[in-house]
């Protein structure tokens, strides 16, 4: 019997919980080539312009300079990935301080 506490831990009954790790994209180095929106769909999303963005957990894209999202659990993996491996540079992961978790310069 587990008896520790999982409150934090995502499960089918409790995957919204945050990392508190926050994304965005810096569109004006983004290529548009689309491998952010194959990783983590439900994180971001290509707009009419081509770029790519980032949107909120009720899908709504959010296309202000600089906007983030906090990092559902579950896509922590696939969202550090694209940010690893976005051949525009363009992803930033960042922790509460501010600080890079995954992306250019970290």
């Amino acid at each position: 019997m587990v008896t520790d506490d999982r409150s934090g831990v995502a499960t089918p009954a409790n995957s919204s919980v945050s990392s508190e790790l926050r994304v965005r994209v810096d569109q004006a180095a983004c290529t548009g080539d689309g491998l952010c929106v194959t990783r983590a769909p439900s994180v971001f999303e290509h707009d009419v312009d081509g770029l790519a963005y980032v949107k909120t957990d009720t899908g709504e894209l959010l296309t202000q300079p600089g906007a983030k999202v906090l990092v559902p659990l579950p896509l922590l993996d696939a969202v550090i990935d694209a940010a690893d491996e976005c051949p525009g540079d363009c992803i930033y992961v960042e922790r509460p301080d501010g600080t890079l978790e995954a992306g250019p310069g970290s």
